[in-house]
């Protein structure tokens, strides 16, 4: 046994249809810009992870700051007695 339906009913039921249809394409649209932008945001935090990881390597060796700036101080050190001594040798520095 069939129903017959109304005009009204079928405009109705293919208005719902057609609604139905447009709700799916609007969550496949919206899934689709979600799976990218996180595939982006994934891919920008593997550059900023590898990016920390060459800092903290650069940085491993920053004890030896301490010990270079005094290797450096004696070598201006140095430098400026030689300065000094030639100065008073050649008569060009006046103490």
């Amino acid at each position: 046994m069939l129903l017959a339906l109304t005009d009204a009913q079928e405009n109705l039921w293919w208005a719902i249809v057609i609604g139905g249809f447009v709700v799916v394409l609007a969550v496949v649209a919206l899934l689709t810009m979600l799976v990218l932008l996180v595939r982006t945001i994934e891919q920008r935090v593997t550059v900023i992870r590898d990016t920390l990881e060459a800092a903290a390597a650069n940085t491993a060796d920053t004890a030896l700051i301490g010990e270079t700036a005094l290797g450096v101080e004696a070598v201006l050190n140095e430098g400026l007695e030689h300065h000094l001594f030639l100065g008073r040798v050649l008569d060009k520095v006046r103490s």
